[in-house]
């Protein structure tokens, strides 16, 4: 598969998540070589009975633009390796927007650092920190 780009990211996302992943609706995506950010708009369908999103939804929206990211380049991922996800405040009464930044392409592996903020505010409802094998 070619590199992510901003031109044919849409096409990529169709063809290679799950439905139930396309079915959170991840929208506005973009992507640059180490980077990309999408929206993850608040429904009910990713929400607990007391109307927060939980974190199961999160954070596969996380590993869902972290793998975007790692995949802006020739090589081709194998995969999650490891995920470490901080929740810092509930995730209710706002749509997010999830960031994720490569912060070293290795040999073997590529490590990422992405962030969850609400999407008017921008203060920050998550962290996490990711690993995907080459």
């Amino acid at each position: 598969m070619m590199p992510i780009t901003n031109d044919n990211l849409e096409e990529w996302y169709q063809f290679v998540f799950a439905p139930w992943v396309k079915s959170m609706g991840l929208c506005d995506f973009d992507a640059t070589v180490g980077h990309a950010a999408a929206r993850l708009p608040n429904s009910p369908a990713i929400q607990f009975s007391s109307g927060a999103v939980c974190g199961q939804a999160i954070m596969a929206a996380v590993d869902t633009i972290a793998s975007l990211a790692v995949s802006t380049t020739e090589r081709t991922t194998k995969g999650t390796t490891y995920q470490h996800t901080h929740f810092l405040r509930p995730a209710r009464d706002d749509d997010f927007r999830i960031e994720a930044n490569v912060l070293r392409f290795g040999k073997a592996s590529a490590f990422v650092e992405t962030r969850v903020t609400l999407a008017t505010s921008g203060e920050l409802v998550a962290h996490a920190t990711l690993e995907f094998a080459f």
